[in-house]
């Protein structure tokens, strides 16, 4: 299989996977029998696209980077690209292990597992997109797709709330990234990222820039264009909570990034705005996390304190050219991906075991966790393995990621950068304030009335916390494992940013 194969497939089967599981989801419900058809199509789809990126990485390694066209379609493989890839099919595959029984019988079932493998397909879309109409569109299938997924639950007033709020913040953010993309084109008259960046702009690259730090900071979940994403994390199905944290949030990151590496200009002034809104990020995401009293929004808030270190990663990287500072960016999008998933997968067994098997789709508040370990002592221990790696406990995987990124930005030597490391190490500290009461309700010996009325959970949904918390230990323990991800992908970004 030659690589210009490997990527139409990596692109292609998702896709084409997304009406096939529908129409054999759909056949199987009006027979009179089940969307097992569809559970298993979408699953089959998402492994067989783990061969073509395995073709790629090899590939990248052996070659490095690729540029392929699709007529006038430009699609490039790099760094980025493979890591964030890998990164979605990894959690995707989970998320839909752990689907199997969480979703079971539910109305509507066949479109759950038909939009998976298509957002799926569109961040991986999104992440090898070499032009700027074609990110905007594979923006906009991902978009489109997470919506009907966020609002899937569609009796429940709550789920239909979120879904409106997701579309119509994200709708704005779309036709400012569009609004963007047409300034671009009209100034270079060509819209590849690779040619534009070639380009002279002036004050008008800087209008774009900021079109597409606005537009793509919605998805981003960018204070203060961050509103619904508590919402949303918290009515959708836990299994797309995992997703939109781990992966859909982390994808218009990506998107930001490509577009602004494109913008010829001082890219310091680019790095500098991202440190801004990181150190915003993170104070804005822990001090909300903090009062909440539902688990699932306490996670939503908590992952824009953690979208606030990676912007901290890159904005050193972007203004002081530093490989090591990138590559920490990198390295916590992934442990954020594998970490929050866990959380999220965690907590949505405890909600499945305690409301919705018993047709009860209330929230998962704190205080129903009391003494849940108990009952559950698997997923208790899921959970505070999860929380206690997103606050940064050493020696696990959150740690690791963020003393990368400090010590990068330690190395610059200046102070305003150093001010701004220490800011986001006391944060990560005050993180535990919400993580450590949550895990001490979890082992408390008296048993909530909640917890003691819940019902069995299911060991098919434990097989993929088992998988992230094997995960979350052993890149705690061994980073350099993925280094063949992360260092690639570190150099991609400084080569967008001219070397800067």
């Amino acid at each position: 299989m030659t690589a210009t194969t490997a990527l139409y497939l990596l692109l292609g089967i998702p896709l084409f996977a997304c009406p096939l599981v529908y129409l054999a989801g759909r056949l199987g419900v009006r027979s009179g029998g089940t969307a097992a058809t569809a559970r298993w199509l979408a699953i089959a789809a998402v492994l067989a696209a783990w061969v073509p990126f395995i073709v790629l990485v090899q590939n990248n390694q052996a070659q490095g980077e690729l540029l392929a066209m699709v007529g006038s379609i430009s699609l490039m493989v790099d760094g980025i690209s493979l890591l964030l890839a890998g990164t979605v099919l990894t959690l995707g595959t989970l998320v839909l292990v752990f689907s199997l029984p969480y979703m079971r019988g539910d109305d509507g079932e066949e479109k759950y597992y038909a939009l998976m493998p298509a957002m799926m397909g569109a961040m991986i879309g999104l992440a090898c997109a070499n032009d700027l109409f074609n990110l905007w569109v594979w923006f906009e299938v991902m978009a489109v797709s997470s919506y009907l997924l966020v609002a899937f639950y569609r009796e429940e007033p709550g789920s239909l709330e979120a879904g409106v709020k997701y579309l119509v913040q994200s709708a704005v953010g779309s036709v400012l990234v569009l609004l963007g993309v047409a300034l671009v084109f009209a100034h270079a008259k060509t819209l590849r990222l690779d040619e534009i960046a070639q380009v002279g702009f002036g004050p008008l690259g800087l209008a774009a820039g900021a079109l597409f730090v606005v537009g793509f900071g919605v998805k981003t979940a960018l204070v203060p264009l961050h509103t619904w994403l508590p919402d949303a994390h918290s009515q959708a199905p836990s299994g797309i909570s995992a997703m939109l944290s781990g992966v859909v949030i982390e994808a218009g990151l990506v998107a930001m990034l490509r577009t602004l590496g494109a913008m010829p200009g001082n890219f310091s002034a680019w790095g500098a705005l991202l440190l801004f809104f990181g150190g915003l990020n993170i104070v804005v995401g822990n001090l909300m996390a903090l009062r909440q009293t539902q688990v699932k929004r306490m996670l939503a808030y908590s992952s824009l304190a953690h979208m606030g270190y990676m912007l901290v990663g890159f904005g050193v990287a972007i203004g002081f050219g530093l490989v090591d500072a990138a590559a920490g960016g990198f390295f916590h999008l992934i442990n954020h991906a594998l970490m929050k998933g866990l959380a999220f997968l965690s907590a949505g067994l405890l909600l499945y075991a305690l409301h919705i098997a018993k047709g009860d789709h209330t929230p998962l508040l704190v205080s129903d966790l009391n003494g849940a370990a108990q009952r559950y002592p698997v997923t208790a221990f899921a959970l505070s393995l999860a929380v206690l790696a997103l606050g940064g406990l050493p020696p696990l995987a959150g740690f690791m990621s963020k003393w990368q990124i400090f010590a990068a930005g330690a190395e610059t030597r200046n102070l305003a950068v150093i001010l701004l490391v220490v800011f986001a190490a006391l944060n990560s500290v005050l993180s535990l304030a919400y993580y450590a009461p949550l895990v001490n309700r979890l082992y408390r010996r008296e048993p909530s009335e909640v917890v003691l009325a819940g019902l069995p959970g299911s060991r098919l949904m434990g097989v993929p916390l088992v998988a992230l918390m094997i995960g979350v230990v052993v890149l705690g323990f061994w980073p350099a494992l993925i280094n063949g991800l992360t260092g690639p992908a570190a150099s991609s970004l400084l080569h967008m940013f001219g070397g800067n």
